[in-house]
């Protein structure tokens, strides 16, 4: 990618800027002036790059996929973690393995933008980055870490499932329903009732942006200060079907433990609204919330063109982008 040709905010897609706008550099970087590139050449450009990651690559303690990378923030560098220190950013540079693998940083940014900026989800903090040579990767902040460099608690809904790869096997993330987290939610989470509806909130958005990786381990609750748990900000959001030809839950089971279907789910073959109302029902939501929380999906947000159309997708992926959500959006309002 040439710098040069930036006109958004690499974080928040604000008109105008070439740098990381002053909104983003108060809520990603604490208010110090953090540069948008990296002092760092991308892990693929050759063995000797690819070195520098590796090391860094064993001390990180969060799971996945997808190559993640430990930094942490020095005056206002950031810089790859040392021994001993805890990072409080991930970046997450271009994977492999998937189709269109230079799309992926943009698609999470601009997945987790709209989630944070149209339906108001709360979500990690997060931005795209470059390497030396432009090459994109995502960074996103930590919201486990204090400022004093202690971990709060996190427990994802796999521990909280009692569920490993040793007593479930590898698909061990997978095989549950979204029913049986809002049991989980309600036996772990004393302010369930709350929290129950921002989960119902984040199912409905996966749904319609084409999130087919919302499997157990992407889910957590994290404790506050007084020492309770609740929901966790959102992360690893991302439209898959950019990359893989998956479906419209990661779960196996997808929203029921007992494979409901609506007769219009079962003739379109997709979720459609009495699904999702069903499923608000099962999982506890107050059955008077249920349309309210579903009425802001329904509508087509202008912003959401927007920001599709700011972010740093290629044009193609832009036109895909828009495609699924308004494919996902037709069977939502059935």
């Amino acid at each position: 990618m040439n710098l040069k040709k930036i006109k958004y905010c690499p974080c928040t897609l604000a008109e105008g800027f070439d740098i990381y706008s002053s909104a983003c550099l108060k809520k990603m970087f604490d208010g110090k002036k953090v540069s948008h590139i990296l002092n760092y050449d991308p892990p693929s450009v050759s063995e000797e790059a690819a070195e520098i990651f590796i090391e860094n690559r064993k001390r990180i303690s969060i799971s996945g996929v997808q190559t993640k990378i430990s930094l942490i923030l020095e005056k206002n560098i950031l810089r790859l973690t040392k021994v001993g220190e805890h990072g409080t950013y991930i970046l997450k540079p271009i994977p492999r393995d998937v189709k269109m693998v230079d799309q992926v940083p943009a698609n999470e940014h601009l997945t987790m933008q709209i989630a944070k900026q149209v339906y108001k989800i709360p979500t990690a903090e997060n931005a795209i980055i470059f390497f030396k040579d432009g090459t994109p990767a995502y960074i996103t902040k930590r919201f486990d870490v204090k400022d004093n460099n202690l971990k709060l608690g996190k427990e994802d809904f796999a521990s909280l499932a009692g569920k490993t790869s040793v007593n479930a096997g590898d698909n061990y993330k997978y095989d549950y329903s979204y029913e049986e987290i809002g049991y989980l939610i309600q036996k772990y989470v004393p302010a369930w009732r709350v929290e129950i509806e921002k989960f119902f909130v984040i199912v409905i958005f996966n749904f319609l942006f084409s999130n087919g990786d919302a499997h157990l381990k992407n889910f957590a609750l994290l404790e506050n200060s007084s020492g309770d748990y609740l929901l966790s900000p959102f992360y690893d959001l991302l439209n898959t079907k950019l990359h893989v030809n998956d479906s419209d839950f990661a779960l196996t089971k997808g929203l029921f433990t007992d494979n409901f279907k609506s007769d219009k789910y079962k003739t379109s073959a997709h979720p459609t609204l009495s699904d999702f109302i069903e499923f608000g029902k099962r999982i506890g939501v107050n059955e008077k919330r249920i349309n309210k929380l579903i009425a802001p999906f329904i509508e087509k947000h202008k912003l959401i063109e927007t920001l599709i159309e700011r972010s740093f997708l290629n044009s193609k992926s832009k036109k895909t982008y828009k495609l699924n959500y308004s494919t996902k959006l037709n069977y939502l309002k059935k």
